[in-house]
């Protein structure tokens, strides 16, 4: 099967929060060589459509929760197949994830963390809506090299401002690199607050965490 088609089908399987089809999908991409590709091109543009129709009010609140929960069982198995394999490679780093505080969305920083894994970065997810202190925190104890936040409300972007401040406050700013994301993030709001990267999507997160670290 092509990897084109693979892609199609795993769009379509998220569109319709079928489980059964997505796990057949991932399978038959981890035994074609295409898992990362799949779930970068297919899985993520899904879940980004879902997100879409439910902006506009076509799809509810459930749905998108039916999707997530599909996403996040099909990044399952890429990631221990990853595991089983030995194909998670040397490691090149440590990145702390997670969604800033008054924010409650984690699915796009679910398929960063899914995608960034597939590198070679070890991925500490602490969750959603959490304290700009608590990611500081976070990224000292497991040594970190790599802090990333996602905002998606722009009543929560001043979070990842905060989180700048307090790295400079600590003498920490040095020590970390730091990349945002988000819907109403942008490269010149990262460049203003003093973010070191910006990733307009989860594919140029992957990116742009592999350019910090080299």
């Amino acid at each position: 099967m092509s990897k084109e088609t693979l892609i199609k089908q795993a769009i379509d399987s998220m569109v319709k929060y079928d489980e059964k089809v997505a796990l057949e999908v991932m399978n038959n991409a981890i035994a074609e060589g295409c898992a990362v590709e799949v779930l970068s091109e297919g899985f993520s543009a899904g879940i980004r459509e879902v997100g879409d129709l439910f902006g506009k009010g076509r799809v509810f609140l459930p749905e998108l929760m039916l999707a997530a929960d599909v996403m996040q069982k099909v990044s399952d198995v890429l990631n221990a197949e990853m595991a089983k394999s030995g194909a998670a490679q040397e490691k090149k780093g440590v990145m702390i994830l997670a969604t800033v505080q008054g924010d409650v969305h984690d699915i796009g920083k679910g398929i960063v963390a899914s995608l960034i894994k597939t590198q070679g970065i070890e991925v500490i997810d602490i969750g959603r809506d959490v304290a700009a202190e608590k990611i500081v925190d976070a990224a000292v104890e497991h040594d970190a090299q790599l802090i990333g936040t996602s905002a998606l409300l722009t009543t929560t972007m001043a979070e990842c401002q905060k989180l700048e401040n307090i790295l400079k406050e600590r003498g920490l700013k040095d020590r970390f690199k730091t990349m945002i994301g988000g819907a109403p993030v942008t490269e010149r709001f990262a460049k203003r607050i003093g973010a070191d990267a910006y990733g307009e999507d989860a594919a140029e997160a992957v990116e742009k965490a592999l350019e910090l670290l080299s």
